[in-house]
């Protein structure tokens, strides 16, 4: 991460998924990050990112060590309890809906509450979390997944909101909803197996790069993999 300061402090939350992994791997080789910490459900048990309390106890805990130039969420879900998006409106259940607000939506806002003040304050620092395409309302034009489709745009709500405030407090902090493309994870196997995935190195590498290379006037953005603007 060439924008950091040289021996940066990085957290990647979600480190024990397909993306989180390939993330936290990334920024192990890199030279410049001076140390990593990592969260996730199965390396920290009883973290649990749709729990506030769980939440404020281990970025409380992580934070005593001093602040962070770069936090990345990589939570997210999108068959949750065994259930996938729905193909319609008239298959919506209101039970898998909520689940899907609280770990999509409901869960990084968490994070944003605790973590956004332990970035650096007069460093450069950077925030991004996993957000989707699909999650574009523009770019809607096949319809279903009606309940993963409304989480993720929340998040990107939730995400320029926290952007805006950020930047009063942390005027050199960028925070950024990112789209890693369709990657070759657990969670896109049922649905994108005949698609063209990538990698998650490759993608965890290419989301890494928008990331750096964003400035500040970009923060509270929506962008993808290849750092093209995906629109709201």
């Amino acid at each position: 991460m060439r924008s950091l300061k040289q021996d940066y402090r990085a957290l990647v939350i979600g480190a024990s998924g397909g993306i989180g992994a390939a993330i936290a791997a990334q920024l192990r080789q890199d030279s410049r990050c001076g140390a990593l910490e990592t969260l996730s459900r199965r390396g920290d048990p009883g973290f649990d990112v749709t729990d506030e309390a769980s939440v404020a106890e281990a970025v409380d805990r992580l934070g005593r060590a001093g602040s962070f130039d770069l936090v990345f969420d990589a939570t997210g879900a999108l068959t949750i309890d065994g259930t996938g998006p729905e193909k319609t409106i008239r298959t919506l259940d209101p039970a898998a809906m909520a689940r899907q607000f609280a770990v999509n939506a409901i869960g990084p806002a968490l994070l944003m509450k605790h973590v956004l003040p332990l970035l650096s304050r007069q460093e450069r620092a950077l925030f991004a979390t996993l957000s989707a395409r699909v999650g574009s309302i523009g770019d809607n034009r096949l319809g279903g997944w009606i309940s993963y489709r409304a989480s993720k745009a929340a998040l990107n709500q939730i995400v320029r909101t926290a952007a805006i405030e950020a930047r009063r407090t942390h005027p050199n902090a960028v925070v950024a909803a990112l789209h890693p493309g369709t990657v070759a994870t657990s969670l896109s196997e049922p649905y994108g197996a005949r698609c063209n995935r990538l990698s998650p190195d490759q993608s965890a590498a290419l989301l890494l790069e928008v990331l750096d290379q964003l400035e500040r006037a970009q923060s509270g953005g929506f962008f993808a993999y290849d750092g093209s603007v995906i629109q709201w």
